[in-house]
Order: structure tokens, then sequence, then C-alpha cells
């Protein structure tokens, strides 16, 4: 990992992700690594109300959600609070770049899911990935779709 634990200022995360399989093996991967996990939910209405109730440093967000809406109105919220946003789905709409830092696009591998949180890391202390995984774009700092 780039970044130790004290360092990190990425540690409570909120995942919204509908496939359960998914959600697992993502809540899983990010607390063997270290990570907090404040909530797991699966409805933009479950998603809300973890953002307004509890301290996050992180969403990650499918933009698909089947039951009661989409990630982007997830994203807003968070955006609203100032917190960040991952979207993880398998294509990230332009207009959803206002409201995260970045995408990662579905299907990725566990471990490329940890570098994409180092490279969020990185571009919050001003520095810069040599390589981030296939499939992320970071928006803002960083260049988009860097490989």
């Amino acid at each position: 990992m780039l970044f130790d634990s004290r360092a990190r200022t990425i540690n409570r995360l909120l995942i919204v992700e509908d496939e359960p399989l998914v959600a697992f093996d993502t809540e899983h991967g990010l607390s063997e690594a270290g990570y907090e996990i404040v909530a797991t939910v699966d409805r933009v209405e479950d998603a809300l109300r973890v953002i307004e109730q509890e301290e996050l440093d992180l969403v990650l967000a499918d933009v698909a959600l089947s039951e009661d809406g989409n990630g982007i109105e997830v994203a807003k919220e968070a955006s609203r609070k100032g917190v960040a946003v991952l979207f993880v789905t398998a294509l990230c709409p332009i207009e959803a770049q206002q409201f995260a830092v970045g995408c990662l696009a579905k299907p990725y591998r566990p471990r490329d899911l940890l570098v994409a949180l180092e490279a969020i890391e990185a571009q919050r202390q001003g520095k810069r990935m040599r390589r981030l995984p296939e499939g992320l774009s970071l928006y803002g700092s960083c260049d988009e779709g860097q490989n």
C-alpha cells in the first residue's frame, strides 16, 4: 500500500451497491485492507440516511441502482455534505463528473479498487501516482484516464 493507516485520510466508507456479491466482495476486501465500512446499502434512501447521520471520508457508489434511484442522487447529497464519491460502475455518465472525484469501471479486480483509493489519497496530498489501474478516471487535478 502506498500510504500507511496513520497517513490515510480515507478511513470511513459507505458502499452503495445493489449487486449482493459485488457488495460483499467490496466490503470484505476493504475491511481486510484496514478501511472501516460504516454501512453497505443497496437503496438511495438508505444511502442518504447514512450520509446525513455519519461522518464519512468517501462514498463508493454504483450509478445504476435497481430499487429507488441512482448513484448520481447519492453523489449529489454526498457532495453537498463535503464527502468525496468514487463511482464504481460499468459506464460513468459525463454529468456525474461534477459530483465525484473519479470513476472505476466495472468489472475491476479487488487490487484495482485499493489502488484507486491510494490514487485518491495521493491526489488529496497533491501527489501523483505513476500508474493508475485500468478503468480508473480521476477528475480534478489528476489526469483523467492516466495509465
